[in-house]
């Protein structure tokens, strides 16, 4: 049956690995990767750090055909080239319809673009690249600022969007702007693949959630995550958890 779904599911060609016994290919998270189907919208994978999420996704951008450390599928810049090879085991298997946009958002280098996008805006000629994200240069905003005017300005609907832990820099209000924004692509053809570590941003409804952990890679529902089992635990009763937390 053809779907209309942008990317339906991501595969690791097993048969290819040189060995599971070498980084990326010794992660809980790819040694025990086979098929792993995507939500028509949302899917948010988590896990602790160093579980694998980032190496994930960049290997998913760039077998889409994204640049390793993100912007466009037109933007190809290499700030330092410290991506792994997963990307060259991935098949990804696209529905018949392709986006109209779309984009790889990763927080620890979305500096670089902002360098990038100025640089290219020096060369003469054409509609300048800022202009498309709100005008204001990307380095003259905070770091929230600018990942805002990202999904704000250069985000449309029919998009296809990876973003690695994108509320790096967003504070809890800023993050409840994200998810209606967010919402508000979806409902206009969007679909995202996120990583995240915010119970803000993953309790987008019907969304999946996979979760990273020594056993692979596991679908589980938003109260199941540790990430909200700990913080409502924390906020409903918060004294006695640091009472336990900074006891000597």
């Amino acid at each position: 049956m053809l779907s209309d779904q942008f990317l339906i599911e991501m595969r690791l060609d097993r048969t290819r690995i040189p060995s599971f016994d070498t980084y990326p290919f010794s992660l809980n998270a790819v040694r025990n990767l086979d098929a792993l189907p995507l939500h028509r919208s949302v899917t948010f994978i988590i896990g602790e750090n160093g579980s694998g999420k980032s190496t994930l996704l960049e290997a998913l951008a760039v077998a889409w055909g994204f640049n390793a450390e993100g912007g466009t599928q037109n933007f190809n810049f290499d700030t330092r080239a410290s991506h792994s090879p997963l990307h060259d085991y991935m098949q990804l298997s696209r529905g018949y319809k392709k986006p109209s946009n779309g984009y790889f958002l990763r927080a620890e280098s979305f500096y670089n673009v902002a360098t990038e996008i100025e640089g290219l805006d020096k060369e003469p000629g054409g509609r300048p690249i800022i202009a498309s994200y709100g005008g204001v240069s990307l380095h003259a905003q905070s770091h929230g600022e600018s990942f805002l005017a990202l999904l704000l300005h250069r985000f449309s609907g029919n998009g296809f969007y990876i973003l690695d832990e994108p509320e790096a820099a967003l504070s809890p209000t800023r993050q409840m702007s994200a998810l209606v924004r967010i919402h508000q692509l979806v409902q206009d053809g969007a679909q995202f693949v996120i990583s995240t570590h915010s119970t803000i941003l993953m309790a987008y409804p019907e969304a999946w959630i996979y979760r990273l952990d020594e056993d692979g890679i596991t679908r589980i529902a938003y109260e199941e995550t540790e990430h909200y089992q700990i913080t409502r635990d924390f906020l409903n009763n918060h004294q006695m958890m640091l009472k336990v937390l900074l006891a000597e």
